[in-house]
């Protein structure tokens, strides 16, 4: 079975659609916000007064499948801003069939497009399926991440 996969950036009339897939994110990693979370951060992620902060969908025909938000922002060891890929999601309805894979594809040419060479994310170690792929497309890095 072949997806008729469209991707798009989030729009005002997308709540609905982004929602439930954020939540499935956040579940998988046995997390959850409050609703002010959610509502403030949808409002960013369509206001174009925070050009900074995006996000994008991936829709199978009508039926939302996948999210991507990526966050750019400023770095001490270039001139041009970095864009740090904070959460990513593919239903588990269309797994293995490219949807992860086309959306940091278009992070990757949105970062492009801003002049933003440098994309990077961070998994947890024991995600070992959405490892597979971004060992296909990213350089694992030898970073250990610390946390206040």
């Amino acid at each position: 079975m072949s997806l008729a996969l469209t991707i798009r950036p989030i729009g005002v009339g997308d709540k609905q659609a982004w929602r439930p897939l954020w939540t499935a994110y956040l579940e998988f990693y046995e997390s959850s916000v409050a609703d002010e979370v959610y509502d403030t951060t949808f409002e960013r992620l369509c206001d174009g007064g925070h050009p900074d902060q995006c996000g994008l969908l991936a829709f199978d025909g009508e039926r939302a499948v996948g999210l991507v938000h990526y966050i750019y922002h400023p770095h001490n060891w270039r001139i041009e801003k970095t864009c740090y890929l904070q959460d990513l999601y593919a239903d588990p309805s269309v797994r293995g069939q490219g949807v992860g894979r086309a959306l940091i594809e278009a992070v990757y040419a949105a970062a492009d497009a801003a002049g933003c060479p440098s994309v990077y994310w961070m998994t947890q170690e024991f995600n070992a399926e959405a490892r597979k792929l971004y060992d296909r497309i990213a350089t694992l890095t030898p970073f250990i991440k610390y946390q206040r």
